[in-house]
């Protein structure tokens, strides 16, 4: 079974920064891709970056240039630094993983794969 976990997250003014942790541990041999999700009060789960299995990285219009995905595969962590935040980057953030084979960029996850409970982020004005 694989757990995930997320920290780091926390209560920021706007323009500051938070860097997330998402630690995967249980059955973690194979490959597999990574990636972020976000979702505010009342809104929708909504993509915010993913890591493919070449390493390769891809990110949301909205957060891009200003977060950056990265991981270290001897920890099973993944991180999300969090730059120049804005209020409307006020949500729990949630990561997730997909074995397999993936590249490009892309993490195809879906309900069935693992996620983690989440860390909560909010950005004050």
């Amino acid at each position: 079974q694989v757990q995930l976990v997320e920290s780091g997250g926390g209560s920021v003014q706007a323009g500051g920064s938070l860097r997330l942790s998402c630690a995967v541990s249980g059955y973690t041999s194979g490959t597999y891709c990574l990636g972020w999700y976000r979702q505010a009060a009342g809104k929708q789960r909504e993509w915010v970056s993913s890591m493919s299995t070449d390493g390769d990285t891809s990110y949301a219009n909205s957060v891009k240039g200003r977060f950056t995905i990265s991981s270290d595969n001897a920890k099973n962590t993944l991180y999300l630094q969090m730059n120049s935040l804005k209020p409307e980057d006020t949500a729990k953030y949630y990561c997730a993983a997909k074995w397999g084979m993936y590249y490009g960029g892309q993490c195809p996850l879906n309900a069935r794969d693992p996620w983690g409970q989440g860390t909560l982020v909010t950005v004050s004005s």
